[in-house]
């Protein structure tokens, strides 16, 4: 008995290793994917302007990451608003009291991705929303009001030709320069229920025929990745959506995460993935009696374990578990 439609997967060019250099900008499914990644120990830069879920903003971040130009107090991105400075190019994350610590962070999160931008050979790109907030004071697309006056902005749906054409105008030079360059598009499953259930599936609908498109025009150097699809067709039922009915539950970002692994990771990488969970187990047991000495026996084969990987893949950085190890054994 088959009780579910599956979503068919196959294998493409688009491959990652524990090799990749690997940049993803966007909705939450980038973020989570991130995490993923680096908790596996990719080369990852992950959403380095925070959660930015419309098209027009990520290809401004993607520009800004590229070029590297610095915000300053005079940009015009930056705001103060309810005792606290913000970016519109920024996710609330980024938030300071002060306009000096916010520019200090935005800027350093700016200089860390653009070096990790000149050597990337991976990109993961997930639209959640064609929607688009306009400044009224001077037409800037903001990536997030910060809870400012609704009067302020101005509300409107992007058109798939807008969508594709501010993203090949980013795109377009990425590819001629590094003909190699890999992009993996994908489409946020989570549903903006504020937009209402029409306006939401208009979005979805919007952002797929973009892709579509943007797939075509970089056929040797695109693919899509149909998470949207996994959950609202393989994955139709609420049990895999969290309390606000809109978010994938753990266990279907689990699921996804499972189906792009097989989809687009080595077979290696995959295998190195599992020792590097285990000896991530390993560390966060936590025993009855942290001074006994099964306990410490247990935390010396984990060293080894390490050891192991690391001589195997001299490439991947377990400083951190070691120091942590180190810490168990000198208790």
């Amino acid at each position: 008995m088959q009780l579910t439609t599956p979503v068919t997967l196959q294998k493409n060019d688009i491959e990652i290793t524990h090799k990749s250099n690997i940049m993803l900008l966007g909705s939450c499914f980038a973020q989570n994917i991130g995490n993923r990644l680096q908790a596996g120990k990719f080369n990852v830069c992950a959403n380095p302007f925070g959660i930015i879920y419309n098209p027009l903003s990520i290809a401004t971040v993607l520009q800004r990451t590229i070029d590297g130009e610095e915000f300053t107090a005079h940009s015009p991105e930056i705001l103060e608003s309810n005792e606290r400075w913000h970016s519109i190019l920024h996710h609330s994350d980024f938030s300071r009291r002060t306009k000096e610590e916010l520019i200090t962070a935005i800027n350093s999160a700016l200089h860390t991705a653009h070096a990790c931008m000149q050597n990337a050979d991976i990109l993961i790109i997930t639209f959640g929303t064609a929607y688009v907030y306009t400044r009224n004071s001077d037409g800037l697309v903001v990536s997030n009001c910060h809870k400012m006056p609704a009067k302020e902005f101005t509300r409107r749906l992007l058109s798939v030709d807008e969508i594709t054409e501010c993203m090949s105008r980013v795109l377009t030079p990425i590819t001629e320069a590094r003909p190699g360059v890999k992009i993996i598009f994908t489409v946020s499953p989570i549903r903006h229920l504020r937009d209402g259930a029409h306006d939401n599936q208009l979005s979805k609908a919007t952002l797929l025929l973009a892709i579509e498109l943007l797939q075509k025009r970089y056929m040797h150097n695109a693919a899509y990745f149909p998470a949207y699809e996994i959950v609202l067709d393989e994955l139709r039922d609420y049990r895999f959506y969290a309390d606000d009915m809109a978010h994938p539950a753990p266990i279907a970002v689990e699921y996804i995460w499972q189906q792009f692994a097989d989809t687009h990771i080595s077979s290696g990488s995959q295998a190195l993935c599992h020792t590097i969970e285990d000896i991530n187990r390993a560390l966060a047991h936590r025993p009855f009696d942290a001074e006994s000495n099964s306990y410490k026996e247990f935390v010396r084969n984990t060293l080894k374990k390490i050891d192991t990987v690391q001589r195997e893949h001299p490439y991947l950085c377990f400083e951190k578990e070691i120091e942590q190890c180190n810490t168990l054994l000198n208790r």
